[in-house]
């Protein structure tokens, strides 16, 4: 647990600790650790040797699902979305570090890539690739959420919240389920749309949580300026490191509702550092075509 020095007078009125999550594993990272622990106990279980998975080019999910069949023993298969670098992984860190793990992919259009959840398209990669055991994008199934509850203990019920970041809604389901009574979950998109509205309540047990929707920075791996100087500042002055798409827009949320008396004063939060840090090569490169200072 890190707690957050109260050099700015926004922090004084309230308690802030992070929960550093990113360093159970130096590869399989934070809440990805967690959703593919059970999994892959399953997948040992049923005596499968194949992981079949899903993802962006820059995907978190991606590279950790590589690193632990890696580690663990299991072939893998990314199906990637997009194919615009079927020839060209070199250029990509994420997909580069995958394979290097042993992944081997199939880049599918972006149209073909909305498909993957149908029985036709799943039968297809069957028919392509034999048996596998089938991990679904970002890791979300009952077997995740299961892992993402054990995040918190016993000594975090002190809390009043808990914050995370959310993309498919898995990590905060399970922060959701193992929280008490007097804790409210915070969630905080890294995607815009209403839709997690709908996914969350299909594996979380309780009522006590919100989505924080305003610090997207509009969209999914959207980010401007201002993110960039609070993520840097904020590695220079407690030697955290953030990553652009997930836990860098939450702690910039969490910072932004302190300053605006969102806390009833003498709150005790906590945030949970998802990892996610794999993903700042990839952003820098982006950041470096587009002119825009870097993530340090």
């Amino acid at each position: 647990m890190i707690k957050i020095i109260a050099n700015q007078n926004v922090l004084i009125e309230n308690e802030l600790f992070i929960k550093p999550e990113y360093q159970i594993h130096p590869k399989i990272s934070g809440n990805k650790y967690r959703k593919l622990k059970y999994n892959l106990v399953e997948a040992k279980k049923i005596n499968q040797t194949r992981l079949l998975t899903f993802g962006g080019a820059f995907s978190n999910h991606i590279a950790a699902v590589a690193s632990a069949g890696k580690e663990f023993g299991f072939s893998t298969i990314g199906i990637i979305r997009g194919e615009e670098l079927f020839d060209r992984i070199d250029s990509n860190p994420t997909l580069q570090f995958a394979q290097d793990c042993g992944m081997v992919f199939k880049f599918v259009s972006r149209e073909d890539y909305r498909n993957k959840s149908s029985d036709a398209f799943v039968k297809s990669l069957e028919d392509e690739f034999g048996n596998f055991y089938l991990i679904p994008e970002g890791g979300t199934n009952s077997l995740a959420i299961k892992g993402c509850e054990e995040i918190l203990t016993d000594h975090d019920f002190a809390f009043d919240y808990i914050c995370c970041p959310v993309g498919t809604g898995g990590t905060i389901s399970g922060l959701i389920n193992r929280s008490q009574p007097h804790q409210k979950i915070l969630g905080f998109p890294a995607l815009k749309g209403d839709f997690l509205r709908e996914e969350i309540p299909k594996f979380a047990t309780k009522n006590n949580w919100e989505l924080i929707t305003d610090y997207h920075f509009g969209g999914y791996a959207k980010i401007n300026h201002e993110l960039i100087s609070f993520i840097n500042a904020f590695k220079s002055n407690y030697n955290i490191p953030l990553d652009p798409i997930y836990t860098g827009k939450m702690l910039f949320g969490i910072f932004d509702l302190m300053k605006k008396g969102y806390f009833p004063k003498g709150s005790k939060i906590l945030a949970i550092h998802t990892g996610g840090l794999q993903g700042i090569d990839g952003m820098n490169l982006i950041l470096k075509q587009k002119q825009l200072p870097l993530i340090g």
